[in-house]
């Protein structure tokens, strides 16, 4: 029988267990923990707080700039009076995707005056047309800005105030504002020339007026209104429409009513109305945003890389203390939160003490645009919390993602294994690690070998091009193997005792060694993949083009373009026999894709079918030229593949003003990057460019036929050989220098990386090279080893960077012009090569030097 209380303990139930308080890596403990282990590793912590900085200040610059384009613009100048500009849509609309911009002029039906006009608020609305003129100063064309023409009444919207003379009353009456009229010299009363196209006019300068805001884009001159739209040659149809508002009305408001009451107009405020004045300054807000976008984003992957790559580093090198955390009973996880803890704090810190700079570095970006052409006048940066708030997430990301890739094996292995491994590293790589770097090997070579023959248009390029990523991340998984592989086929040769230790130091640390390499190793794939690709595209474009002109002669012009009626007089001369002219202007093509529509903007050439024969030679593939008449095109054969349309589909282009047209493809060629992707009928293009001229007169003739007299009349037209055809500009100069200047700051923070991660390794061999001084090797012979490891390292890095590179270059060049041979000057490698030895050689041999400087006996008492 049970007694109660016996009863009533075994009733009782079980004391419940204390709930086990769960640690989070960002926990004030663990991040104490981690603050004590940073501040006794200053040293080795200092390489991942510069590239976490570094990167940082880099990523701001791109936020700030994309802030910049989106929300930045240039003060009004010609329309500075003006509350409201009305205008047309300078973009194509593309639905779930970035609308394109339109690089002709969209102009508006001249009764938009009248509709505006009668909009409540408004005091009076002026129509506006610009015609692009040259000014020639003794028979020679007047350097500035681009001079652009008007009819008086436009002159309010400024407003122009005469300072001299009086408003133009005659056909030949001009009024020039005061900075073009002291430029060229003239005063009321003197006769002036001005070029409209090609043809030059005599007038009297009637007066000199003063713009309220400084003309620093554009020159302006007026003419009377009805010469003014004689000039502009396009009837019915203006540019824009300046609005006054009445007294008391805000600008946001009679702009949202204009919308409504006049559809199918867009309406500017503020800095947006220079977007009208001249098209410019909205081509360049759209190219700085899609730069910018960009870029960023692959400087983030570069960041995650770099910071990834330097932790790893860091870990590499603590191998013996985490060793001793393991045997002392720490678990992995407390090992895992340990280095994320540190990760985390180094990464707040490098990410916000690298804003500021940031900051610094968009501004020095714009200040070099502006200067350089990039940016127009006056277009101001936009600085905001926002892109430093983002940039400091994504560094502090990219050191947690790093932290827990670097902790992964150390916090794995067990506390003997650890112990075992502090003096040799491990020869074998895990292998996850190395399946999926033979695996990325793989799919590098595939995406640069198979998808140039497998794939159309330019998916072969852009798949050839992204095999160099693909193969610099294989090369990091695959490092140390490669490292070693390198040092051992080396190390058969002859040598003496410092090779020997050079080797063998390079097979032993080759996991250490290797991380250090991996920075140059992509700085030197980067460098090469985006140096020749584009070498070998101007290659391609420059031959294409000057093996393309067929044509005796070639007649161009110094001032805006050619007027089309001198194509004309020209085939009047005696012995002339074919005059093909040639316009040029950009157009947006697009094609269903699934559910969506994507859209190419493409370089075009408008061009007279029965003079192509006799003028150029685009390389037709398939189909015939003769046949470009009314809605019809050529492509070339890269644009045909990535639209999917061959001859005798149909594909939608829409002009350079937005007009669409449903063309059928009559021809394929070849010659796309030497005269234009797309090809239309002369006319048809002609018609639809904001100045109405041509670019090029291609002309052959008997060699008695004399062209230079009959263009005497001409001042800005010169007759030249076949060479003045230049290749189809896929960017503007502009464009170029951004280009230019972004690719430099990228290769710029990779050097940044491999200068930071080399010293880090070297400065941390103290104890290494104590005790091969106190065996009885001579300082001198260290010295030399590690001029040695120096020379090996440079060599492995150009050998396999420069590896890693050719075969996307090798895919780009066949995708292009079906050779395997891409273009790849000899002078620039050796570029490449020098620059890679002057980053790394430096990194090693300085920080060597000072690591030798203590007694042996005393930095080998010294801590890691």
């Amino acid at each position: 029988m049970v007694s109660r209380k016996s009863g009533a303990k075994a009733a009782d139930p079980p004391a419940p267990k204390k709930a086990k308080k769960k640690v989070r890596t960002l926990s004030r403990r663990n991040l104490s923990l981690a603050w004590s282990t940073i501040r006794g590793r200053k040293g080795g912590f200092a390489a991942v707080l510069i590239a976490v900085a570094v990167g940082s200040a880099v990523i701001t610059a791109c936020g700030v700039l994309l802030e910049t384009g989106i929300g930045s613009g240039v003060p009004a100048e010609r329309y500075h009076r003006a509350a409201v500009v009305v205008g047309g849509y300078q973009s194509m609309p593309v639905e779930g995707d970035t609308d394109p911009r339109l690089s002709e002029r969209v102009r508006l039906p001249a009764d938009t005056v009248a509709k505006v006009a009668a909009v409540k608020g408004v005091e009076s609305a002026v129509g506006d047309v610009s015609v692009r003129m040259t000014v020639l100063k003794k028979d020679s064309v007047l350097d500035g800005p681009s001079v652009y023409g008007h009819g008086w009444s436009a002159s309010v919207l400024a407003p122009f105030t005469l300072r001299s003379g009086t408003w133009p009353r005659a056909a030949d009456d001009v009024v020039l504002d005061s900075d073009i009229a002291q430029r060229a010299g003239v005063a009321p009363g003197d006769t002036l020339t001005l070029v409209t196209g090609s043809k030059p006019g005599s007038y009297r300068v009637s007066g000199i007026a003063e713009p309220a805001a400084t003309l620093d884009r554009q020159s302006a001159v007026f003419f009377t209104d009805d010469q003014a739209a004689r000039l502009y040659g396009t009837s019915g149809k203006i540019d824009a429409v300046g609005v006054l508002a009445a007294k008391g009305t805000d600008a946001g408001d009679l702009a949202d009513r204009i919308k409504k009451a006049v559809p199918g107009v867009v309406t500017y405020t503020g800095d947006d109305r220079s977007d009208v004045e001249t098209l410019d300054v909205g081509q360049m807000r759209s190219f700085v945003i899609e730069v910018a976008s960009t870029f960023g984003a692959t400087m983030i992957l570069l960041v995650i890389i770099v910071v990834a790559g330097t932790l790893a580093l860091s870990v590499q090198q603590r191998r013996r203390e985490l060793a001793l955390l393991r045997a002392v009973g720490a678990t992995p996880r407390q090992v895992l939160r340990m280095i994320g803890g540190e990760a985390v704090l180094v990464g707040t810190i490098g990410a916000v003490l690298g804003a500021i700079p940031g900051i610094l570095l968009a501004m020095l970006l714009h200040t070099v645009f502006a200067a350089a052409g990039a940016l127009p006048p006056g277009f101001s940066l936009v600085i905001t919390p926002l892109p430093v708030l983002f940039a400091v997430l994504i560094c502090v990301l990219a050191a947690r993602i790093g932290g827990w890739l670097a902790a992964r094996r150390a916090a794995k292995v067990s506390a003997v294994e650890a112990l075992g491994e502090v003096a040799v590293e491990p020869k074998k790589l895990g292998w996850f690690r190395l399946w999926l770097g033979v695996l990325l090997v793989a799919v590098g070579l595939a995406a640069a070998i198979v998808l140039p023959i497998a794939l159309p248009g330019e998916s072969a390029i852009e798949g050839a091009a992204s095999s160099a990523l693909v193969l610099v991340i294989a090369v990091g998984l695959l490092g140390p193997r490669l490292f070693g592989g390198v040092a051992t086929l080396l190390g058969r040769g002859p040598g003496g005792v410092t090779r020997f230790l050079a080797i063998a130091n390079s097979r032993a640390r080759a996991r250490r060694l290797s991380a250090a390499t991996t920075p140059l190793i992509m700085a030197v794939t980067m460098a090469s993949a985006q140096l020749f690709s584009g070498t070998t595209l101007a290659a391609t474009a420059h031959d294409q083009a000057s093996d393309g002109v067929i044509a005796d002669h070639v007649v161009t012009s110094d001032s805006a373009g050619i007027s089309p009626d001198l194509a004309e007089a020209l085939r009047s001369i005696p012995g002339v026999r074919t005059v093909g002219p040639v316009a040029r202007t950009s157009t947006i093509l697009t094609w269903p894709d699934g559910d969506s529509i994507q859209y190419r903007v493409s370089t075009a050439q408008g061009v007279d079918p029965a003079a192509v024969p006799d003028t150029m030679n685009l390389d037709v593939l398939r189909g015939d030229l003769s046949g470009l008449t009314g809605s019809t095109v050529a492509l070339s054969r890269l644009v045909a593949g990535t639209v999917g349309v061959d001859v005798d589909g149909r594909v939608d282009v829409h002009l350079g003003d937005g007009t669409a047209v449903k063309a059928k493809v009559v021809a394929i060629y070849e010659n796309g990057l030497g005269f234009g992707d797309v090809t239309l009928p002369h006319d048809m293009v002609l018609a639809h460019t904001t100045d109405h001229l041509d670019q090029w007169l291609l002309v052959n003739s008997d060699p008695e036929a004399d062209l230079s007299a009959a263009l005497k009349t001409y001042p800005t037209m010169s007759v030249r050989d076949a060479g003045a055809v230049t290749a189809a500009p896929t960017d503007d100069a502009g464009h170029s220098r951004i280009s230019l200047v972004l690719n430099a700051i990228l290769l710029g923070y990779l050097a940044i990386a491999v200068v930071n991660t080399l010293v880090m390794a070297t400065i941390s061999r103290r104890r290494e090279f104590a005790l091969l001084r106190l065996v009885g090797t001579r300082t001198s012979q260290v010295r030399s080893m590690m001029r040695q490891e120096a020379g090996l390292i440079v060599l492995c890095a150009v050998v396999v960077g420069t590896i890693a590179a050719l075969p996307s270059l090798i895919g780009m060049s066949y995708a292009i012009r079906h050779s395997v041979f891409p273009s790849i000057p000899p002078l620039a490698y050796l570029g490449i090569v020098l620059a890679a030895a002057v980053i790394a050689w430096p990194a090693v041999m300085l920080p060597a030097r000072i690591a030798l400087r203590p007694p042996a006996v005393e930095a080998i008492t010294r801590p890691e």
